[in-house]
């Protein structure tokens, strides 16, 4: 056992008896430094706990730091500490690491700090993107995220977080959530002049996440877009959905799979985008007389 983990243990020890000693009530009332000296060793040993890579032990020991400033009533130290334990236990336990998050969220909303929540329900999908690979609660911690966020006037944040939520969303088969918000996000980026360029994009995806669901309505949504956006209709994107369209209508599957190749040799498509025009694809395949 390593010298920082033994030093690490000892000073949890010293924690518990400073807490235990007179009772909790009694040594707030009767001694507050003790409480005080109690939450020093519990973020002392932490830190110990951290520098030893023991990551569960050092949650634990902020954990413990912030229910006892939780209990004394100083709600920003324990949420504080709370964001410590998840940093800790990340490395160890996403579902703990979620717990604590949860706990100070709880606390930041408490205390109307909705940025400061939103930011750690971004963090709480960010794991679930990644490390637990839980698509539909990542969608649901994103969108919390970006209500908080739009709350608070962060309305760049806020649609950050809902182009996840339509990646996801459109990547789950919803497809009808993910135009929505693709439309809402892109008439939204037509309003800034620095933003206008983007709104290309959502419409693409918008577009192919309607050609997902019938080809009638991606002819009149592309139309509308054009509407709202003239620009759009010189785009690439636009000529793409355009020319698959016409395949689709002609069961011209060489055709859809010769104009999807001819964009990506210009314009790398990612796994989204593959992943969708795939499902587009298949579709066709299925159904040979779509007319």
């Amino acid at each position: 056992m390593s010298s920082n983990i033994q030093k690490a243990q000892q000073l949890m020890a010293e924690a518990e008896k400073k807490v235990s000693s007179r009772g909790f009530f009694g040594s707030l009332f009767g001694g507050s430094s003790r409480i005080e000296d109690a939450v020093e060793c519990y973020q002392r040993a932490a830190n110990l706990f951290k520098m030893a890579k023991s990551w569960d032990s050092a949650g634990k020991a902020f954990c413990e730091a912030a229910n006892l400033h939780a209990r004394s009533g100083a709600r920003h130290d324990a949420a504080t500490n709370f964001v410590d334990a998840a940093n800790c236990y990340k490395k160890a336990h996403i579902s703990e690491a979620v717990n604590c998050l949860i706990k100070a969220i709880d606390i930041y909303t408490e205390m109307g700090r909705f940025t400061m929540a939103a930011k750690h329900h971004q963090t709480i999908a960010e794991m679930y993107e990644t490390e637990a690979v839980d698509l539909d609660r990542a969608v649901q911690h994103y969108e919390q995220a970006a209500d908080y966020f739009r709350g608070e006037e962060s309305n760049s944040s806020a649609n950050k977080c809902l182009l996840k939520v339509a990646q996801y969303a459109a990547q789950l088969e919803n497809y009808e959530k993910a135009i929505q918000i693709y439309q809402e996000v892109a008439y939204s980026a037509l309003e800034s002049s620095l933003l206008k360029y983007s709104a290309k994009e959502y419409l693409f995806r918008a577009s192919l996440c309607h050609l997902c669901v019938d080809v009638l309505n991606a002819q009149h949504a592309i139309e509308s877009y054009i509407q709202r956006y003239p620009a759009f209709q010189d785009c690439r994107e636009y000529t793409l959905v355009k020319t698959l369209i016409e395949h689709i209508e002609e069961q011209n599957v060489d055709g859809f799979t010769d104009a999807v190749k001819d964009y990506d040799s210009i314009s790398r498509l990612d796994q989204w985008y593959t992943t969708i025009l795939l499902r587009i694809k298949k579709q066709l395949n299925e159904n040979p007389d779509l007319r």
